[in-house]
């Protein structure tokens, strides 16, 4: 049982095929395209696959996957899925249901997916279900997910394949339609870094308490995925299907409540991204943004009535609803570019725009204080202006402080490599002195430049020092137009 993993117990991939195979009660048939029959070798690995297994079958051939299936435009799709489950579940029941059906609880486990292979170099992905019931007779109970593997060799892709499928028909099975046990329990004996479940839809009576835009929070906030999809009606949708090709326009917020200020922020938005000269007359995505930090109003806990109440306000305005675990806009910008290279663009307020640019610098390493303070000190024309634009050079990231205190570069001008082919070096100063206390804000930082002492020794950091040798030929192009100047004068 579920139970088990609640207790702080997680049973492996063996145990828990054998205990499908040795439940008297249950019987079915698995169905696999794509990737092997990596779930039913599980199965028949570990023994007793006689008294549950009715069929296993795998259609590659698309012509004999029509002839069972009926055709379908995509191959790898919810909809050829859906179509696996319903013809595998009705066969099942006409052809066992007078001898098993009062005894047994019928279940199908199916799948489609792409992996790795020697002409597909891309991450696979894939859609796996499982129609089962939670008692003989009973109307069934359906758990969908799509999975993206991202193992770098086909073989890795298909192992972890098998692991989730066994996973989805134990956890659907044996569980008590607990989702905060069923979905963490997907992937058990394996890691995110090689499996991401991006969509659940849960349907039937078995979960007939559950709402599938809660579902799709739980996946995030139990780090399956980093972001989840569902359109304003509440149908959770997989990322691609809404986001494939298409400009995107997001804007994030708690929305607690959506504002008449939340409201015209994104209308004016959308009116002046529209206007963009690439974007005219095509189709745009417009995204409300929740992220978890948004979401915790106590602590660490996320309040599930105060996410749906949310949800149903961003509902009447008729747009879709992303929530992801993207702390930071470019990495919210990143996962976005993952399903389209078209425009995309971001709605911030003031304060949004505040934190955006703290969130930079506390990514590149923070504040250079003390970098700052010795490149004002010896600036020229040191007005205001001047030490805004140094100010922001600092923040930038080129350096940042390390554990030793030793100031490191962290990023090579990629101007000059691009020009010249060679990076431009920075060097701190290792003279070993004392540094000076780190100042606490940015007028600190250019109060406490010091002056250098008698010795002509500074107690901070030089200023990054910046040099390279350069190639003879460019010597000589500036000496031709140093001439050419003065020759125009």
């Amino acid at each position: 049982m579920l139970l088990c993993r609640l207790q702080g117990v997680a049973m492996d991939t063996h145990q828990k095929a054998l205990q499908v195979n040795l439940d008297p009660g249950t019987y079915g048939t698995l169905a696999e395209i794509g990737a092997g029959q990596e779930v039913a070798r599980w199965l028949f690995r570990v023994g007793g696959a006689a008294g549950t297994i009715a069929k296993a079958m795998s259609a590659y051939d698309m012509t004999f996957s029509d002839a069972i299936y009926g055709p379908c435009e995509r191959y790898v799709s919810r909809e050829r899925l859906v179509k696996m489950l319903d013809h595998e579940f009705a066969l099942l029941v006409e052809r066992l249901g007078s001898k098993r059906g009062p005894a047994s609880r019928f279940f199908v486990f199916a799948d489609t997916v792409a992996t790795r292979s020697y002409s597909r170099q891309e991450d696979g992905h894939g859609w796996l279900g499982v129609r089962f019931q939670t008692a003989p007779l009973a109307v069934p109970t359906e758990v969908t997910i799509h999975v993206r593997l991202t193992d770098l060799e086909m073989d890795q892709q298909q192992e972890a394949l098998g692991i989730v499928g066994v996973n989805l028909v134990h956890a659907a099975l044996f569980g008590d339609g607990n989702i905060d046990a069923l979905i963490p329990s997907l992937i058990d004996s394996l890691t995110t870094d090689r499996v991401e479940v991006d969509m659940i839809e849960l349907s039937g009576p078995g979960f007939a308490h559950v709402d599938n835009r809660l579902a799709s929070l739980k996946l995030v906030e139990h780090g399956l995925t980093n972001a989840a999809l569902f359109t304003a009606a509440g149908k959770v949708v997989q990322p691609s299907d809404v986001l494939y090709k298409k400009h995107i326009l997001v804007e994030r917020g708690s929305f607690r409540p959506a504002t008449s200020v939340t409201v015209d922020m994104l209308r004016g938005a959308e009116a002046q991204f529209r206007q963009e000269a690439d974007v005219t007359g095509e189709p745009v995505v417009v995204l409300f943004e929740m992220t978890l930090k948004n979401l915790r109003t106590n602590g660490d806990a996320i309040d599930a009535q105060d996410f749906l109440d949310r949800a149903d306000i961003l509902a009447t305005l008729g747009h879709t609803v992303l929530i992801s675990n993207f702390g930071e806009y470019h990495r919210l910008a990143a996962y976005l570019f993952r399903y389209t290279k078209k425009r995309i663009g971001l709605v911030m307020g003031v304060s949004q725009r505040t934190h955006h640019r703290k969130d930079q610098r506390r990514e590149h390493g923070g504040f250079n204080q003390r970098a700052s303070q010795h490149v004002l000190q010896r600036a020229p024309n040191n007005n205001a202006k001047t030490q805004d634009l140094l100010l922001e050079y600092c923040i930038g990231n080129d350096w940042r402080h390390e554990e030793d205190d030793v100031l490191r570069p962290v990023a090579r001008h990629s101007k000059c490599e691009k020009d010249h082919g060679e990076p431009i070096q920075r060097h701190p100063n290792a003279d070993g002195a004392k540094q000076p206390p780190k100042p606490k804000s940015r007028l600190a930082a250019l109060k406490c430049a010091e002056p250098p002492d008698d010795q002509g020794n500074h107690t901070g950091y030089d200023p990054p020092v910046r040099h390279r040798q350069r190639p003879k030929a460019e010597d000589a192009l500036v000496e031709r137009q140093r001439t050419s100047r003065q020759a125009q004068w």
